[in-house]
C-alpha cells in the first residue's frame, strides 16, 4: 500500500496543479503549483516532491516537499493554469453598475488553458477568450449566464463547457456569433449547483460533474438533456472532478466533508490492488451502500456509460488516511497525486497504481 506524505504549510490550500510533462516523457512529475484563499497574505507557490519515500543516510524517510519560490497573490486563488505571471487581465469580471458605466470586481471562478487560448469564467455570468500573447480578450461573451458560472473546460477546440449555479451544464462554440450555448443540460429535481467539470480525455462526449449535494453526474453529451448516471458521493460539496489523464477509467473526486475518493470503473477490478490508506468513511453508490473497496454493480459504456452487465462494476477507495477538513484541490499526472486542504496540509504521492 502506498504512502500519502502530508506537509504542513500554514496556508489554506485551494488549488494544486501539477507542471505538465512533454508529450512522450519517461519522467514522473515532480513539480507542482498550489495556490492559497482565506489568508491575510495569499500566494501562489511552486514545489518540488524530490525523493518522497527514499532513505536518508540515518535511515528516515526524505519526503518533505520543497518550496522552490513564491509570489504573492491579491485576493483567493480560484484556479491555476500557469506557474509564472506572463500576462495580466484585471478588468477580466466586473459587476456593472446598474444605468451607470461604474462596475466593480467580480470573482474570476474558473480558468482552462488550451494552449495558446485561456478561457475564464465568473460570478458575473461572463465568459472571456484569451490569448496568452495578446493584451485584449479576442472574444467576450457579457451575458452568457444569469446566474454564477462555477468551472469550465474544453469540450474540443474551438468549444467549451460551463457549470453554473443552478444545475445546468452548457456547451459554448466561440465559432458562432451571439450570446446563446449552442447546448444546453440539466439536473432535474432540485438542481443543485454543479461546482466542477472534467471532460473524458478519449472520449470527449462523457463529462463528470460534481456538484453541492456531493453527487458525481456522468453526462452523454451526444444524446439527451440529463446525465446519464447519478452516483451518491461525498456529505458535502464536491470541489473538484478529474479523469486520470491517461487512465480514464480512474476517476478522483474532492469534497468539502474532507475526503478524497478514487471511483475506478475499469473491466479488472476484481484483481487490482488498493491504492493509499484507508480511510473509515463508508459511501453510497445511488441507493446500494457500500464501504471502501466494495465492488457494485451498477448501469454504469466509456466504462462510465457502459450498460454490459459483465463490466457494470466500480470500486471506491478513500485515499486520506483520516478526516480533515475541507479537501479543495486535487490533480494527477501519471502515478502521481496532489491534493490540497484547509487543514493547511498538501499531501503527495508518487505510485497511484500497483
Amino acid at each position: 500500500m502506498e504512502e500519502i506524505y502530508a506537509k504542513f504549510v500554514s496556508q489554506k490550500i485551494s488549488k494544486t496543479r501539477w507542471r505538465p510533462l512533454s508529450s512522450g516523457s519517461l519522467q514522473t512529475a515532480e513539480t507542482f503549483a498550489t495556490g492559497s484563499w482565506d489568508n491575510e497574505e495569499n500566494y501562489v507557490s511552486l514545489w518540488s516532491i524530490g525523493d518522497l519515500g527514499n532513505v536518508d543516510s540515518d535511515g528516515g524517510f526524505e519526503g518533505d516537499h520543497q518550496l522552490l519560490c513564491d509570489i504573492r497573490h491579491h485576493g483567493d486563488v480560484m484556479d491555476l493554469q500557469t506557474l509564472s505571471v506572463s500576462q495580466q487581465w484585471t478588468t477580466a469580471h466586473y459587476h456593472a453598475g446598474p444605468g451607470s458605466p461604474s462596475c466593480s470586481s467580480a470573482p474570476c471562478t474558473g480558468v482552462v488553458c488550451n494552449s495558446p487560448e485561456i478561457v475564464t469564467v465568473g460570478e458575473d455570468g461572463r465568459i472571456n477568450l484569451f490569448r496568452a500573447d495578446y493584451k485584449e480578450a479576442i472574444k467576450t461573451i457579457d451575458n452568457a449566464d444569469s446566474s454564477t458560472l462555477h468551472a469550465v473546460t474544453f469540450l474540443r477546440t474551438p468549444e467549451i463547457l460551463t457549470v453554473n449555479s443552478i444545475g445546468q451544464l452548457k456547451i459554448w462554440d466561440f465559432r458562432q456569433q451571439g450570446n446563446e450555448p449552442s447546448q444546453i443540460l440539466s439536473l432535474t429535481g432540485d438542481r443543485a449547483p454543479l461546482h466542477c467539470v472534467d471532460r473524458h480525455p478519449n472520449q470527449q462526449h462523457v463529462v463528470a460533474t460534481g456538484g453541492q449535494d456531493g453527487m458525481l453526474s456522468i453526462w452523454d453529451v451526444r444524446q439527451g438533456t440529463m446525465p446519464v448516471s447519478l452516483l451518491k458521493a461525498h456529505e458535502a460539496e464536491m470541489w473538484e472532478v478529474h479523469f486520470h489523464p491517461s487512465n480514464p477509467d480512474h476517476l478522483f473526486t474532492c469534497s468539502e466533508d474532507g475526503s478524497l475518493w478514487h471511483w475506478d470503473a475499469s473491466t479488472d477490478v476484481p484483481e487490482k490492488s488498493s491504492l493509499f490508506h484507508q480511510g473509515g468513511r463508508s459511501s453510497t453508490f445511488l441507493s446500494h451502500s457500500i464501504s471502501n473497496q466494495t465492488n457494485v454493480h451498477q448501469s454504469l459504456i466509456s466504462s462510465w456509460l457502459s450498460t454490459d452487465p459483465a463490466r457494470d462494476r466500480i470500486e471506491i477507495t478513500s485515499l486520506l488516511p483520516s478526516r480533515t477538513l475541507s479537501v479543495n484541490s486535487l490533480d494527477v499526472l501519471g502515478p502521481c497525486l496532489v491534493c490540497g486542504t484547509d487543514a493547511e496540509a498538501i499531501y503527495v504521492t508518487r505510485q497511484l497504481f500497483s
